[in-house]
């Protein structure tokens, strides 16, 4: 049995934006007896979808529940990336003005538990009969201690885009399968064209950063080389396959074969799009925004070490404590979220897989992959994908390895000192604490 985590033992610098926050932010989110107004619930759900494009296909999509649903209005307010929402959601729940819902990795899923900030599903879910219908891949996303906490808005992973025009410039015949072969195919593609010592295409562009991107993105070599993040139920961060992925793309960075993002922002596709990078870590959410670029692009998957291996992606929705009536609310958005209608225009329009299995079977998404091959390579590295830890200490567990990588590919630290600072760091965070 766990303890809530007292709001003392928070990072500081969540307090130091409560104030600030609670007033210029939070005064637009505040919960009001909606319940008595003329023009039904009025419920509001937070999130951060992106790019652009997507967030408008998930409007167009809570319009329609809104207007076949006139008991019940959805509020979607567009709150920021996942990093940058993070001390907002805390700043909401420290200052008892959460949102109804909220749209994030359920990662965080063990923090909001201890917080008792959210409303557990298992008495609503266990009775409707949408719960047949989704993918069982999906539930560990969706399960701590025992009961349902949160349920997938739509489901990923990542794969590595590629310019097919570079490659052919550069004599490369086929996608790389291996370790080795990536960073042949990297040094093949990386060129000086004018020849004035500086690099104008380089072949692979890597996220950099200490956020939950970063670390999503590098979590596929981690695991293909055999490294783990927790060891008999506790975090480990310093494992030989943590270690030989960081040195993995140390390599690639001290041999100049590889751009890094600007801090953060490692899902942002502008020097892939130019081709200035040819290759980038990225998922089939990104299709909708290529598709109207009308670059050249392909896909592989994630080349191997010693297995394959892919880390499961994408959003779940939580229903924080509020009123019976708000609840009850929420829960009809969230079976309208979990249908196969939304499901399949989701996927239809943002390229995400949908998680309902009725939508994944439909004969509009076969023909949808049909004519969008590269949803096969994400469909197939669904069946070895691995869910990141759902702990209440995961943040501070994806915080500091995020902070390890970051040193590596900056050639701050080896990466094995990196991962043995972080791990320091981890364990002076969460002392003795099971999980």
């Amino acid at each position: 049995m766990r303890t809530p985590i007292p709001y003392s033992q928070f990072p500081i610098r969540y307090f130091c934006i409560l104030v600030l926050s609670l007033s210029l932010f939070l005064l637009g989110g505040c919960q009001t007896d909606s319940a008595s107004q003329s023009d039904g619930i009025k419920v509001t759900l937070w999130h951060g979808i992106n790019p652009p494009e997507n967030r408008d296909i998930f409007n167009a999509l809570v319009n329609k529940f809104n207007q076949t649903h006139p008991d019940i209005q959805v509020e979607a307010l567009y709150i920021g990336q996942p990093d940058g929402q993070l001390p907002k959601i805390l700043t909401a729940v420290v200052g008892n003005v959460p949102p109804d819902m909220l749209w994030f990795v359920p990662q965080l899923t063990g923090q909001l538990v201890d917080l008792q900030a959210i409303r557990p599903l298992d008495d609503w879910l266990n009775q409707s009969p949408i719960l047949q219908e989704i993918d069982p891949a999906l539930f560990e996303s969706m399960k701590l201690d025992g009961h349902l906490w949160s349920v997938p808005l739509a489901t990923n992973n990542a794969a590595i885009f590629y310019r097919p025009t570079l490659f052919e410039k550069a004599g490369i015949l086929k996608a790389p399968r291996t370790w080795e072969e990536l960073h042949e195919v990297a040094k093949q593609l990386t060129q000086d064209f004018d020849g004035d010592g500086r690099k104008d295409q380089y072949g692979m562009f890597l996220s950099l950063g200490k956020g939950e991107w970063t670390v999503f993105a590098w979590l596929p070599f981690i695991f293909s080389a055999g490294g783990e993040l927790l060891q008999q139920g506790q975090p480990t961060l310093v494992t030989p396959g943590a270690i030989t992925a960081l040195q993995f793309g140390a390599n690639l960075v001290k041999e100049d074969l590889a751009m890094l993002s600007a801090p953060e922002r490692g899902y942002e596709l502008d020097n892939f799009l130019t081709g200035k990078a040819v290759m980038q870590v990225t998922g089939p959410w990104t299709l909708g925004q290529l598709r109207q670029t009308g670059v050249d692009y392909d896909v592989f998957p994630i080349p191997a070490l010693e297995k394959r291996a892919a880390v499961v992606g994408g959003e779940n929705l939580f229903v924080f404590k509020t009123t019976p009536e708000q609840e009850q609310a929420a829960f009809k958005f969230l079976e309208y979220v979990l249908s196969e209608e939304f499901q399949t225009a989701w996927a239809l329009g943002t390229g995400y897989l949908p998680i309902n299995v009725k939508a994944q079977q439909s004969e509009k998404y076969q023909a949808f992959v049909k004519e969008n091959p590269v949803l096969q390579v994400f469909l197939e590295q669904m069946e070895s994908a691995r869910s990141r830890p759902i702990i209440p200490g995961y943040t501070r567990l994806s915080d500091n390895l995020g902070r390890a990588i970051e040193a590596s590919l900056l050639g701050k630290r080896s990466p094995k000192e990196a991962l043995q600072d972080s791990q320091q760091r981890l364990e002076l965070a969460l002392g003795d604490r099971e999980f």
